[in-house]
């Protein structure tokens, strides 16, 4: 079995504090993972948005040239709020995610860190994380990058089909049944009728206005799309174009000064 060299060891939580060092002088850019523990309907684990957002940002690295970048350990919890009616969520604040991916941004200042590059698992942690890239790049001078699945949202739009579908439905399903089947409850997979008190607040609309919800009001089982049209090879092509694209993105952006 081919050893791993030194210089290509990518995650942080592996590297001793001298192989860090060493690791920060070839690399101005790391990769911060964040998810969230949160229920994911009758047929998928808590921690789907921190797993897949940690397991996207390691298939990333094992891609991208020397020098790689630094994977961080994840945030495992997100600003969950809307899902806390189902057992199992756990939400931190808008405030405390942004303070804390704030305050990882300046412990890596005195490293040279000057790029971030955040592979976000869950929706509603993007303008917590906005705020503390806006922060970070005014107050510290570092570029921070958020992929919440834009990247690829052309693509996705292809491959997905079903109106509204925004958690635990046919995407999330199918990239669980591509990246660890064996937690997918598949003989709880089922579809919900979802309740919605206008067309305006249908996420898929073209009038859509965005508004602040609690999951409960719009389905019964937590799944917000249809997870009985999902499938592994859709997940498999929705994670082979978006590792694709992120891993183009961080050749052209992580020599930029």
């Amino acid at each position: 079995m081919k050893r791993e060299k030194k210089e290509d060891k990518f995650l942080l939580e592996e590297m001793t504090w001298e192989e860090a060092g060493q690791k920060f002088k070839s690399t101005d850019m790391v990769i911060l993972p964040v998810g969230s523990t949160e229920q994911h309907s009758l047929h998928l684990p808590v921690s789907t948005d921190s797993f897949d957002a940690y397991w996207l940002s390691q298939e990333v690295a094992k891609r991208v040239k020397s020098p790689k970048p630094i994977v961080l350990p994840p945030v495992n919890y997100g600003v969950s709020y809307h899902h806390l009616a189902f057992p199992g969520t756990v939400s931190i604040s808008p405030d405390t995610l942004s303070a804390i991916v704030y305050e990882i941004g300046c412990s890596l200042v005195g490293y040279g860190v000057k790029k971030i590059l955040v592979i976000n698992g869950h929706g509603g942690n993007k303008a917590a994380i906005v705020c503390a890239a806006q922060k970070l790049n005014y107050e510290k001078d570092i570029r921070v990058f958020i992929d919440s699945g834009e990247i690829t949202s052309k693509e996705v739009n292809e491959i997905i089909k079903t109106p509204d579908d925004t958690h635990s439905g046919e995407y999330e399903t199918s990239t669980s049944l591509a990246n660890r089947e064996h937690l997918v409850h598949k003989n709880k997979i089922k579809k919900t009728k979802l309740n919605f008190p206008s067309s305006y607040l249908r996420f898929d609309d073209i009038h859509y206005v965005p508004w602040v919800f609690k999951t409960e009001e719009i389905s019964v089982t937590g799944a917000i799309g249809d997870p009985t049209k999902a499938s592994k090879e859709k997940g498999k092509k929705i994670w082979a174009v978006r590792i694709e694209h992120l891993v183009k993105f961080i050749e052209q952006v992580k020599g930029l000064k």
